[in-house]
């Protein structure tokens, strides 16, 4: 086995954070082999003033690191997993999985405590399609504006009075021990996380074994388990991170229960399900969940979901 190894990371003091906690432990398993940390810039760091919908969603946070990955310039790339999509690149695989910070979103705001607070038209942003028509489907009265920027941005916009609140999640507020700013912790019954929230991925080349065989150390498999049932609920919809999809797999007692969300942009046509089973049958639960909501409408809702937004004119904050 070699003996020194690159993390490949974007920029952003959460996305180092997240690296250097992946580095420590990585240093801890192997105190003998030597661990570094390249940075490497995103599309989507690079453009922080246009939405999402408009520089095109898909791999913004992680196309520049897969290709870093797959020409040897760096051993592992470390993704907040939710921004990682369902199907990798040829020759690219997901290591590992870290165990989970608190995977529900979080409502700040310098005036209220809750969504419930919120006046009627309150203006509330966030740059989650998932967010907003969650957000919509229970407060059909609120106004929800495009956000960009990093988390301390974003926490300084929802803090002022440009804005009624925002919402970030929990999980990289945490990491970051900005938690003092959390109003509200929001119900999974109100709002589901996306797909891997909370959760690091580690994505490795499928054919180094010496990468295989370290990161092994550091994969939580109870994690994984739900990952597979979450991903394989996001990758039957073909909805992409950036579609207006969310879930949540949890296992207890060898039993995984997976809840799912699929919205219009606005929040009105919406369908919430769940499913469980056996641990061992995680990514058939995702598939036959996604069924369900296949059935019921969701290929339609998402289709409609993604014309408004490219329609939309919602400004950016």
């Amino acid at each position: 086995m070699k003996r020194s190894f690159l993390i490949g990371s974007r920029g952003s003091d959460l996305a180092l954070t997240q690296s250097r906690f992946f580095k420590a432990a990585l240093e801890a398993a192997f105190p003998d082999v030597s661990f570094g940390i390249e940075i490497i810039k995103t599309t989507g760091d690079a453009i922080r003033d246009v939405s999402f919908a408009k520089i095109g969603g898909k791999g913004v946070f992680t196309k520049e690191i897969e290709e870093a990955l797959l020409s040897g310039g760096i051993d592992f790339a470390v993704h907040s997993l939710k921004d990682l999509p369902t199907r990798l690149p040829e020759g690219l695989a997901l290591g590992a999985v870290s165990a989970r910070e608190t995977p529900n979103d979080a409502f700040i705001s310098g005036r209220y405590h809750s969504i419930d607070e919120l006046p009627r038209g309150a203006r509330v942003a966030t740059g989650s399609i998932r967010r907003r028509s969650q957000l919509l489907n229970s407060r059909p009265d609120l106004e929800i504006l495009e956000i960009r920027g990093n988390v301390g941005t974003r926490i300084e916009k929802a803090n002022s009075t440009e804005i009624d609140g925002s919402i970030l999640a929990c999980a990289g507020l945490y990491r970051l021990g900005l938690q003092s700013h959390i109003r509200q912790v929001i119900p999974t019954s109100i709002m589901l996380p996306a797909v891997g929230q909370g959760v690091l991925g580690i994505e490795i080349r499928a054919d180094d074994d010496d990468a295989t065989r370290i990161v092994t150390a550091f994969n939580d498999k109870t994690v994984e388990a739900c990952i597979q049932a979450e991903r394989a609920f996001l990758g039957q919809l073909e909805g992409g991170c950036r579609a207006p999809i969310g879930a949540l797999a949890e296992m207890r007692d060898g039993i995984i229960s997976l809840a799912g969300y699929v919205g219009g942009y606005d929040g009105r046509d919406a369908i919430r399900d769940s499913l469980s089973g056996q641990a061992g049958d995680s990514a058939e639960i995702g598939h036959q969940l996604a069924a369900k909501f296949i059935d019921a409408g969701a290929a339609e809702i998402l289709a409609a979901a993604r014309d408004a937004e490219s329609d939309s004119a919602a400004g950016v904050v």
